[in-house]
C-alpha cells in the first residue's frame, strides 16, 4: 500500500515537473509568435482597403465603400485583364525557370564537398557565399558599370574591334527572363549549396569507405551515396518553393527594370508596387496582393496534400 502511494505520488511529481517544463519552452516561443503575429498577421487588417475607393490623405471611413468593384475591374476589364495576364505570364516563367534550375546548389554543392585543397574549398564557398549579403541595388550599380553602352564590356569588345557599335544589354527586352534567372543564380548559389553542405556533413563515413573497400570511385561514391542522401532535402525545399510559386520577390525586378523590359520583368510583386506606388491606386494593389496571397496559401496546402500523399510527410 506504501508503495503505491510513493509511486502515486512520484507520478504526480514527474507529470507536475513535465507540465512546469512545457509552460517554460512555451514562454521562449511567445517573443516569436509575437512577431509572428505583428508582421504576418496583423498587416492582414490592411485588407479591408481592397473594398473600398481608397484615396490619401483621407481616412479610410471618408472613402466611399465599393464592394467587389476592384475585383471586378481585374476581371472584366479587358485592357487590365491583358496586362494581368502578362504578369502572371512572366512570374510563372521566372518562377518556373527558378524550379527547373533548383538543382544547380545540390550539384555545387557535391563537387564542392569533393575539394580535398581545404584553404581552396573555403575560398571557393566563401566567394560564391557573398554575393548573397549584397543587395540587389549594388548587384545592378555592377552590372550597370560592366554592361551599359559605355561599360567595360562594350568598351573592351570595340576595342578589340569584335563589334562596331555597342551592344544593348540592359537596355533591351531580348532574353529578359534568362537575364534575370543567371543573376539570380550567380547571387543565390552558394546560399543555397550551404544547406545542402550540412546535409553532406552528416552523411554517415563508413557508407563511403564500405564502398571505397568494394572498388566505388568517386564518381560512383557521388551518384550512389551522396546524391540520396540529398534527395529529401532537395525534395522538401523544392515543395516549400512550388508552394511560394507566386512570389518572386521585389528588389531585383525593381532596380532592372526600364522602359525598354517592362513588359517582360514586370512580375506579380512588382506589378503591386508599381499599381499601388507609382499609379496611386492603392486598393486595386491591395485587391491584387490580396488573390496572390490567398493562391499561395491555396498552393501551399496542394502541396502540403501531395507530399503527404506521396512521402507520408507533411512540411505544415
Amino acid at each position: 500500500m506504501r508503495n503505491a502511494t510513493v509511486q502515486q505520488l512520484n507520478a504526480l511529481k514527474s507529470k507536475k515537473r513535465k507540465r512546469v517544463q512545457g509552460i517554460k519552452l512555451f514562454l521562449y516561443i511567445v517573443p516569436f509568435l509575437i512577431l509572428s503575429f505583428v508582421f504576418s498577421y496583423y498587416p492582414l487588417h490592411g485588407w479591408i482597403y481592397a473594398f473600398y475607393d481608397y484615396r490619401p490623405p483621407l481616412k479610410l471611413s471618408q472613402c466611399d465603400f465599393v464592394g467587389l468593384q476592384w475585383f471586378n475591374m481585374m476581371i472584366g476589364n479587358k485592357t487590365q485583364l491583358r496586362l494581368i495576364w502578362q504578369v502572371m505570364l512572366n512570374t510563372f516563367a521566372m518562377s518556373g525557370l527558378a524550379l527547373v534550375t533548383s538543382f544547380f546548389p545540390v550539384i555545387f554543392a557535391i563537387f564542392l564537398s569533393e575539394i580535398k585543397c581545404k584553404w581552396f574549398k573555403n575560398f571557393v564557398q566563401t566567394f560564391t557565399t557573398v554575393p548573397n549579403f549584397i543587395s540587389w541595388v549594388m548587384v545592378f550599380s555592377v552590372a550597370y558599370s560592366l554592361f551599359t553602352n559605355s561599360g567595360m564590356v562594350n568598351t573592351l569588345l570595340m576595342h578589340l574591334h569584335i563589334i562596331n557599335e555597342p551592344m544593348k544589354f540592359l537596355d533591351s527586352d531580348a532574353h529578359t527572363w534568362l537575364t534575370m534567372l543567371l543573376w539570380a543564380i550567380w547571387k543565390g548559389l552558394g546560399w543555397g549549396a550551404i544547406m545542402y553542405l550540412a546535409a553532406i556533413a552528416g552523411v554517415d563515413q563508413e557508407l563511403y569507405e564500405a564502398a571505397r573497400v568494394d572498388g566505388a570511385n568517386r564518381f560512383k561514391l557521388m551518384r550512389h551515396i551522396t546524391l540520396p542522401a540529398l534527395l529529401p532535402t532537395f525534395f522538401v525545399l523544392l515543395m516549400l518553393s512550388i508552394a511560394n510559386f507566386l512570389n518572386n520577390g521585389l528588389d531585383q525586378y525593381y532596380v532592372f527594370q526600364n522602359a525598354f523590359n517592362k513588359e517582360h520583368i514586370q512580375v506579380l510583386d512588382l506589378y503591386v508596387y508599381n499599381v499601388g506606388m507609382t499609379g496611386a491606386s492603392y486598393s486595386l494593389a491591395t485587391a491584387i496582393g490580396m488573390l496572390k496571397s490567398i493562391v499561395s496559401v491555396t498552393l501551399l496546402f496542394v502541396v502540403n496534400f501531395v507530399s503527404k500523399k506521396t512521402r507520408g510527410e507533411s512540411i505544415v
